[in-house]
């Protein structure tokens, strides 16, 4: 069953509540409780309570957690049967933020090598510092985490963002508050915080100067990065405009120390004074259209949405909304695979957990029936998508369980 781009359009509430086939009903449910010697577990990646996962061009599967106050790494040659042994990242232990929207990030370059990224907790409340590692030689040593941020105060620098494009360059995004702080001092009012980013052209020996996106970020929701044709990033946020209406943002860059100027994504209105813990997603494809996903609560306009752009973004279609706003539908992550998109998200329908998908075949102009792929019983990781070539899977972690990737192409 497709509906075309205007159909979704005007009748979004058609999947709202999609009943399940036949087929749907057969996956499985985890009922199991949590495996025991999770409450003070040391080096176990199933108790990890965020994983983040990426293939590198072998096909190997890389995934990033943490356990107490350190950073693992491990591989999965077979897509997530088995793991090797953890590697730790991080010999000195450090506060790392490894929670939602918040987590570690792992990408490998076109040569192999590995980079993280991740935030670095401080003592005050909300602080933390922007943190980078590296791994030359197939994930056997890492390099002694650096910090990225240049601005050394104790206050927000937090929710990086990480990504490397074809050629190799390593651009970090994060959220800021050093504007903040400093119109505190001027008596000035400032509000949210700031977009910030770092570039290395080095294979991550060293980063530039840390230079200023946009003003006015809202501070507390996960960036999203996806590099263009030309290999510049093209970075997604959640942004205050007005009054606190926090709607989203996106910049593309001229080349690769000059962002453009932001250009708004969503027009959605919803006015808090608050953090909604809900960032945007952005994928490019082949042929450099623009996908985002995204959430907003405001009272007219509600919901997951997702619309893309065919001229950079400078203007976008109109949104569609996904899921069933009533079930909690939140937190959806996009991706695009030839002509195919596809999102995913969770809802929830007590006592169930659940995780939906939803696939284009024709680069976003129209959507099939979403499809039910997974349920827990247990609170769940956010889920994202992965791809692997042509391959894509959902990580939807539920920690205590073992970590196991979703096939969602067919």
């Amino acid at each position: 069953m497709n509906h075309s781009l205007k159909t979704l359009t005007i009748a979004a509430s058609l999947l709202l509540a999609v009943p399940l086939s036949a087929a749907q009903h057969k996956h499985k449910t985890a009922t199991d409780h949590p495996a025991s010697g999770c409450d003070n577990a040391q080096y176990k990646q199933q108790c990890a309570k965020t994983m983040t996962s990426t293939f590198d061009k072998t096909g190997r599967l890389w995934s990033a957690w943490t356990n107490g106050q350190y950073l693992f790494v491990n591989y999965s040659n077979d897509k997530s049967l088995s793991f090797s042994k953890p590697i730790r990242v991080n010999n000195t232990a450090e506060k790392i933020s490894a929670r939602n929207e918040h987590r570690p990030k792992i990408k490998i370059s076109q040569s192999g090598n590995i980079y993280l990224s991740w935030t670095m907790k401080l003592d005050k409340r909300f602080t933390g510092h922007i943190r980078f590692s590296k791994s030359t030689d197939n994930g056997k040593t890492f390099s002694i985490p650096v910090t990225v941020n240049d601005n050394l105060e104790t206050i927000s620098h937090r929710f990086d963002s990480l990504g490397v494009n074809k050629k190799g360059d390593i651009f970090i995004s994060w959220l800021d508050k050093r504007d903040k702080t400093q119109a505190a001092k001027d008596g000035k009012k400032y509000n949210g915080a700031a977009a910030y980013y770092a570039l290395s052209t080095d294979q991550g020996n060293s980063f530039s100067k840390n230079k200023k996106i946009a003003d006015n970020s809202c501070e507390c929701c996960r960036m999203s990065m996806a590099f263009d044709r030309s290999q510049l990033p093209v970075i997604a946020w959640r942004h205050i405009y007005g009054d606190n209406i926090r709607d989203h943002s996106i910049v593309s860059f001229k080349d690769k120390s000059t962002p453009l100027q932001p250009i708004r994504l969503s027009h959605d209105n919803w006015k808090i004074n608050g953090c909604p813990h809900h960032g945007p997603s952005i994928d490019i494809d082949s042929q450099n259209t623009y996908h985002t996903a995204w959430f907003n609560n405001a009272k007219i306009k509600h919901g997951i949405f997702y619309a893309n752009s065919n001229n950079q973004g400078r203007t976008f279609s109109i949104p569609i909304q996904i899921g069933n706003y009533e079930r909690k539908a939140s937190h959806a992550d996009v991706i695009s695979s030839g002509r195919s998109v596809y999102i995913v998200w969770q809802e929830y329908l007590k006592p169930h957990h659940q995780l939906y998908v939803i696939k284009s075949d024709d680069k976003g102009s129209s959507w099939n029936t979403p499809e039910l792929v997974s349920t827990s019983l247990n609170k769940t990781d956010y889920p994202f998508l992965v791809s692997n070539q042509n391959s894509i899977y959902a990580s939807w972690h539920i920690p205590g369980k073992k970590y196991k990737l979703i096939p969602i192409s067919k």
